[in-house]
């Protein structure tokens, strides 16, 4: 049996989805990106790779737990870059999230009709 979803969910998540479909490119580069240097700081500090991956994300994502840190000055730099990184990938996500929740309570057919 399908999900029945109210009508200003469905707008928002149909909004959510035209919105990410455009900065789709721009995040794609940036996961890569953090993917990439997160592997990076994984073999200057010799963790396993996965490990770097999940260094990468959580500092990223700004979370960071603090049971991978980087020694190396090179990794440093790396964490840096990484946590500016995901601070931009999170932005767009939530610039493209208020904008489709915008969207979806006040439609393009209800903007028109007030004005």
């Amino acid at each position: 049996m399908p999900l029945k979803l109210n009508p200003l969910t469905r707008r928002f998540v149909a909004n959510l989805r035209a919105g990410l479909g455009v900065i789709w490119p721009i995040l794609s580069i940036l996961l890569v990106l953090m993917m990439g240097i997160g592997m990076l700081v994984a073999v200057l500090e010799r963790w396993h790779l996965g490990d770097g991956l999940y260094f990468a994300f959580v500092s990223g994502l700004t979370i960071g737990y603090g049971d991978l840190v980087p020694k190396r000055t090179l990794s440093r730099v790396c964490a840096i870059t990484i946590g500016v990184t995901g601070i931009m990938a999170v932005g767009l996500v939530t610039a493209v999230a208020v904008q489709a929740l915008q969207q979806a309570l006040h439609p393009p057919e209800e903007r028109e009709s007030t004005e």
